[in-house]
């Protein structure tokens, strides 16, 4: 069978793509302003790519066209697949009628965290020998790749809560149908598609209703929507990680002691950063329990676990200067990044945290948060921010709350030219965009190798 996937080189899509190659399918796609590592990954695949969305790409017909949630419709080669009366799905529901169906699925939703709790999660299932199938929207380093089908009944998805498709708007997750859930945390974010928290919590509400009573649902017991959420109905046992619930952490980042239910269960031992990272942990660790994983070898996996790509993974270090890509766009992640980094540097004096945003998401581009990332921001020593055209607020308004310590740029050029003539030896930059921040990463790096990095005052 020949398909072809509209929007190919998102995280999810490309994850789609990867499985329909390992199940024997011919697998075309098309997207526009392609960046690493999906395409990479596709490439390596050996999956045609088509730049744009010409209807000519879908000359000869495809079996089935896959469409992603990022088109809509005037968009060509969806208005040519609707003229022509060409078969199509979701992704979402492609993946569960082709993959999910009969398996035994682990489900990992939420705000923040989605990406790699499911990499942690599918990770410990594989050093356990139970070598599970996974669609993660990002590149768990462990892996090298975003998706496989796996060799077991186990498979481990990101259950997303954005909208599945044009015609189908229902959240990602109501396809998947669980056995094991982790619910990691739920604020308000996709404004372009939910009113108010309250949308997103019916959603999550749906997700619920879907696993069944002889499953499991691994929650943040500190998360007041999530309490709310259960509250509505919950047909299924339920296990809290946080303060004071089932699962507990408590010690510092490098040496981590794990408890459930007030019983020691081993130490973890790694160079993740942050509050988020320790409750990632205990979230996939309940939920590999589930399957059976022993919490000990949960915690021995761990101890091996390489983060995800995109998720603080350091991009150089030129002239004494650490670059960082990460994925943050929403000022809880913000906070959350940046605080785990300065609790890392607390022994270093000298060392700086600047941090450059792109508000590329479509609620950051509407300025849903624009009154919450000045704190989130604050914790850097000087923030860098790019206004990119047709930005539906000032992005100045945050500059003027940060005060001295900010700058506004309009051009990436100018903005990678201006950090590599600011930082010094020691400073430790992170690059905060779901994009590709026009290249700014790059950018940067080839600025640093040409300007010599000052020493620390």
């Amino acid at each position: 069978m020949h398909i072809h996937i509209l929007g190919i080189c998102g995280t999810f899509m490309g994850g789609i793509a990867a499985l329909a190659r390992a199940l024997g399918h011919e697998v075309s796609g098309s997207d526009q302003n392609v960046y690493p590592p999906m395409s990479t990954q596709l490439e390596q695949l050996g999956i045609r790519l088509c730049e744009g969305y010409k209807p000519a790409h879908l000359d000869p017909a495809p079996d089935c066209v896959v469409i992603g949630n990022a088109l809509s419709r005037g968009n060509p080669a969806v208005e040519h697949v609707l003229n022509q009366g060409l078969p199509y799905t979701s992704g979402a529901q492609w993946l569960a009628e082709h993959v999910l169906q009969g398996r035994w699925v682990l489900a990992v939703a939420g705000t923040h965290g989605k990406t790699t709790t499911s990499s942690m999660l599918a990770w410990i299932l594989d050093y356990a020998g139970l070598a599970p199938g996974f669609l993660i929207g990002g590149v768990p380093t462990n892996f090298g790749i975003s998706a496989r089908l796996g060799q077991s009944p186990f498979f481990v998805v990101e259950a997303d809560e954005y909208d599945t498709a044009f015609f189908d708007k229902r959240s990602k997750f109501a396809h998947y149908r669980p056995r094991t859930a982790v619910l990691n945390n739920l604020e308000f974010d996709h404004a372009d598609i939910f009113a108010d928290l309250a949308a997103i919590e019916l959603q999550f509400h749906h997700l619920i209703r879907t696993i069944p009573g002889t499953g499991l649902i691994v929650a943040n017991g500190r998360e007041e929507s999530i309490k709310r959420v259960l509250a509505r109905g919950c047909w299924t046992p339920v296990e809290t990680f946080g303060v004071e619930q089932d699962w507990q952490a408590r010690g510092a980042d490098e040496a981590i002691e794990v408890f459930y239910r007030g019983q020691p269960q081993g130490v973890l031992q790694w160079d993740l950063l942050g509050e988020h990272n320790r409750h990632n942990a205990l979230a996939a660790i309940a939920a590999a329990r589930h399957v059976g994983v022993p919490p000990a070898q949960a915690i021995a996996a761990l101890r091996e676990f390489r983060n995800v790509k995109r998720r603080m993974e350091v991009r150089a270090v030129v002239r004494g200067v650490t670059v960082y890509d990460d994925f943050a766009h929403h000022p809880t992640a913000i906070a959350t990044t940046l605080n785990g980094l300065r609790a890392k540097l607390a022994g270093t004096p000298n060392a700086r945290v600047i941090a450059a945003l792109e508000p590329r998401s479509n609620t950051m581009r509407m300025g849903v948060h624009r009154h919450t990332l000045a704190p989130a921001l604050n914790l850097a020593d000087a923030v860098m921010l790019y206004a990119p055209p047709n930005l539906g607020w000032n992005v100045a308004d945050v500059a003027a709350e940060l005060g001295a310590k900010s700058q506004v740029f309009t051009a990436t050029r100018e903005l990678a030219a201006t950090l590599a003539k600011q930082a010094r030896a020691g400073d430790h930059v992170v690059i905060m965009s779901n994009g590709s921040f026009d290249g700014l990463h790059e950018q940067l790096i080839s600025a640093l190798q040409t300007h010599q990095a000052t020493a620390p005052s």
